[in-house]
């Protein structure tokens, strides 16, 4: 037997060591590759890029005659030829005009009405219901009354144009308000900031992601509500090209005008997305550069 150690005696010490603590690993994000701008760009022209080989092995093959679709060269001639007697550029101006100051009065209208629903309790109740009802009504069930209120001048055709933009920036522009944090609100308040302060320094600021989807939900649709105005017996612009155009069954220049349209769209989404960039820059700043998008 192994004898006990005597008192006093201090143990001996175990070979046998204690595991030291591992040390913390700190968790590191998925890298991301950043995609260069070149990239992106062509990326984004495949679709409208194979859509043009298609039309074009159509129209070369014959399996899209004229009569039905005029082919890409044809389209290209027709470009030509309105812009040299200056019909496009004309009708083009005459189109933007149109369809910026209807889009101005509807920006403006829409804003407005949102922040006094979103913001105060009274125009709230007062007005929310009303709005959301006229919300509904489709636009171009407004046509044959506006022609019988304003007739068939400029006015009927910039106002529809105003209430087709109005009620999407509305909206938007309420839920934004809506969702302001209130606690932020209140201390504005407590500062001695009046109403007008908080909105334009507290509300607005804090809406802007909302007020940027209004923003681009508005300009699309006033380049669809400007396809419907134009057809209130135009005398001027893209869609009295059309008519024309129809009366004599030149489908280049219906191609043209079609374009254009789908081009207009197209320019003013683009603008909502560069003003994106600008005022939300974090948007787009995520790892790797790009963002989610």
């Amino acid at each position: 037997m192994t004898p006990a150690p005597e008192a006093g005696t201090p143990a001996p010490a175990s070979d046998a060591r204690a595991p030291e603590p591992s040390p913390l690993v700190l968790p590191r994000p998925p890298a991301r590759r950043a995609r260069s701008r070149t990239y992106t760009l062509v990326v984004r022209a495949l679709g409208p890029v194979g859509l043009l080989v298609l039309w074009w092995a159509a129209s070369t093959t014959g399996a899209l005659t004229p009569d039905v679709l005029a082919s890409p060269a044809q389209v290209l001639d027709a470009v030509g030829e309105l812009w040299g007697n200056g019909q496009l550029p004309d009708a083009l101006a005459t189109s933007l005009t149109r369809s910026g100051i209807g889009l101005v009065i509807g920006l403006v209208t829409g804003l407005t009405l949102g922040v006094v629903t979103g913001f105060t309790r009274l125009g709230d109740e007062l007005l929310d219901s009303s709005l959301q009802t006229l919300r509904t009504i489709p636009f171009l069930s407004l046509v044959p009354l506006f022609m019988v209120w304003f007739g068939i001048n400029e006015t009927a055709k910039i106002l529809l144009i105003a209430v087709a933009t109005t009620f999407p920036m509305y909206v938007s522009t309420a839920g934004g308000v809506r969702d302001t944090d209130r606690r932020l609100v209140e201390a504005m308040r407590a500062f001695g900031l009046g109403r007008l302060a908080i909105v334009r320094q507290v509300v607005l600021p804090g809406a802007l992601p909302s007020l940027l989807a209004g923003l681009r939900l508005s300009m699309t649709l006033s380049v669809i509500a400007l396809i419907a105005a134009e057809e209130i017996n135009a005398t001027e612009g893209i869609g009295y090209l059309m008519a024309q155009a129809q009366s004599y069954a030149r489908t280049d220049v219906l191609a043209v005008c079609i374009l254009v349209y789908g081009l207009l769209g197209l320019t003013a989404d683009v603008l909502v997305r560069g003003l994106e960039r600008v005022l939300m820059p974090w948007r787009t700043a995520g790892p790797g550069g790009g963002g989610a998008r």
